[in-house]
């Protein structure tokens, strides 16, 4: 088992506590020179706390278990702005939110309101100019789109500032 499973294992088991049944693992990276992160998403928030206690409690295990060396670097934080959507889990949370999805098939990027999130495909929402039969101005329409995440490269939440 490499050390990315051993940690997510650890993880996963932690997650079953009623103090931390709500995150869930984004990914592992293991880095060159014994850089290790680890990013959390949560169902609510990922809060200081919540990296505190996971970086110790992993922490304790990597040195109890002589998993690494002395020298290590282990980084615990949450999925931050601008990170990916990776997770179906993820999708669920961000409902009602901003996003930009980038496509796989044409490359082209779809941005809007996510109202809806499926099993198999994600809505998004978004106004676009179009002609209507027999006028000559186009007219701002709002249009619903629905994408597969098989079709998804990449969906990143985008913050608004208005």
């Amino acid at each position: 088992m490499t050390l990315t499973e051993k940690l997510q294992t650890l993880l996963e088991e932690k997650f079953q506590e009623d103090a931390f049944n709500h995150l869930f693992v984004v990914e592992i990276k293991q880095l060159p020179g014994d850089v290790i992160q680890v990013f959390l998403d949560s169902d609510e928030a990922v809060t200081y706390e919540h990296c505190v206690k996971m970086s110790r409690y992993l922490e304790g295990q990597i040195e109890e278990n002589e998993w690494l060396g002395e020298r290590y670097t282990l980084d615990v934080s949450s999925a931050g702005v601008g990170t990916p959507l990776q997770l179906k889990r993820q999708y669920h949370k961000n409902i009602g939110r901003s996003v930009t999805v980038e496509l796989h098939n044409d490359h082209k990027h779809v941005k809007g309101e996510l109202p809806v999130v499926n099993d198999d495909h994600i809505t998004v929402c978004y106004e676009e100019k179009v002609r209507l039969e027999g006028r000559k101005k186009k007219e701002l329409r709002t249009v619903e789109r629905n994408i597969p995440f098989d079709n998804i490269k990449k969906t990143i939440v985008t913050v608004s500032f208005k």
